[in-house]
């Protein structure tokens, strides 16, 4: 279980520092991180990490896609962990 926890702190770490960046990208008109990649950083358990920088950083807030995916992610999240910490 402590590996559990550990990894939904370092996903969720990797998935805040991975939304700023695109943010800092977008900013100065450089690459871009794909909008794949950050959905699936949050897929894999990183939502709240991308939920909380999107509000940091107003980024993607605009776009309906992660308005309505990222809390979604976030709920499916939440039952994943509770499910694997039941059984």
């Amino acid at each position: 279980m402590e590996y559990l926890y550990r990894y939904l702190i370092l996903i969720n770490i990797i998935c805040f520092i991975v939304f700023a960046v695109d943010k800092k990208r977008s900013r100065r008109n450089q690459w871009r991180i794909s909008e794949a990649t950050l959905l699936l950083l949050s897929l894999i358990g990183g939502s709240l990490g991308g939920i909380l920088s999107m509000r940091l950083f107003r980024h993607k807030t605009g776009k309906l896609k992660f308005r309505i995916a990222m809390p979604l992610l976030l709920i499916i999240n939440i039952l994943v962990v509770y499910y694997l910490v039941i059984l």
